[in-house]
């Protein structure tokens, strides 16, 4: 009813805000959409118009040892990092909501200085202390270092879940006899699931999606994904690099869909 009685003005300002909109995000999505075609070039370089279409370069992904490798290195450090930062970032977002102290402020900043600091200060910092026990170069020193950039993350999706959670259920269940493992495992976690899902992908893409991090840390034979196409752009470019890209793409597009399905069926469920 507010729009049939719009104004002129009102009309224009709304158009003006959708037209502004579109550009935000077609200046965002552009530099990204003009790598995908380049994947399925026919032609050995980065140019427009294509020379002709061709499933070449990721026929030589899938049937590469440079590629494949690295792509292995991806998936252990990425798993592995996100189940300890899921396990560690829901346990202190459920210690963060229910805890009452002083300086709990301090401590919540702390949690997410790894997500907010520069990711270069966090890879000199781990690099140097993880020298010093022997972390550095090794898949655990990685995994390690995944897990503090993805566990701030975990901590805000689920944190932010807990805000929407009836703490009467809990205390329902406590006084039925339950214990407190049994109240998180029946009660508790059935309700925030979707937003510790959501952190674990959050937590799963950062992992996938780090490069300076593995700059550091890892000896060749633990390259990821991420860090081969840096090297091969500084090294040897090939459209290789466009069908891995594409890949990631596809990948973290998958992603994020699962995480906007995930909150909503997370907002039904505190609705019902």
């Amino acid at each position: 009813m507010e729009r049939a009685y719009a104004t002129t003005g009102q009309r224009l300002a709304r158009l003006g805000l959708r037209l502004q909109t579109a550009l935000v995000l077609l200046f965002l999505v552009a530099p990204i959409a003009a790598i995908v075609p380049l994947s399925f070039s026919a032609g050995s370089f980065l140019h427009y118009p294509l020379p002709g279409l061709s499933l070449r370069w990721y026929r030589d992904f899938f049937t590469s040892d440079f590629w494949l490798p690295t792509v292995w290195n991806s998936a252990v450090i990425g798993a592995a990092a996100t189940a300890l930062a899921t396990i560690l970032g829901t346990l202190a977002a459920i210690g963060l909501w229910r805890a009452r102290f002083p300086g709990r402020g301090l401590v919540f900043g702390l949690v997410m200085f790894p997500m907010m600091a520069p990711v270069v200060i966090v890879a000199v910092a781990v690099y140097f202390a993880y020298a010093q026990v022997g972390l550095a170069n090794t898949y655990l020193g990685i995994i390690l270092a995944h897990t503090a950039l993805g566990a701030p993350f975990v901590v805000v999706t689920v944190y932010a879940t807990l805000s929407g959670f009836d703490s009467a259920l809990a205390r329902a269940a406590a006084s039925l006899g339950a214990s407190p493992i049994t109240v998180f495992r029946r009660v508790t976690l059935p309700l925030i699931l979707p937003g510790v899902v959501a952190g674990a992908l959050f937590a799963l893409v950062t992992s996938l999606d780090e490069v300076v991090v593995v700059l550091f840390m890892a000896a060749p034979e633990q390259r990821t994904l991420p860090r081969q196409m840096f090297a091969g752009i500084n090294d040897n470019l090939s459209l290789t690099i466009t069908a891995a890209a594409t890949l990631l793409v596809v990948l973290a597009v998958a992603l994020m869909l699962t995480v906007a399905w995930l909150r909503r069926r997370g907002e039904r469920l505190r609705g019902g």
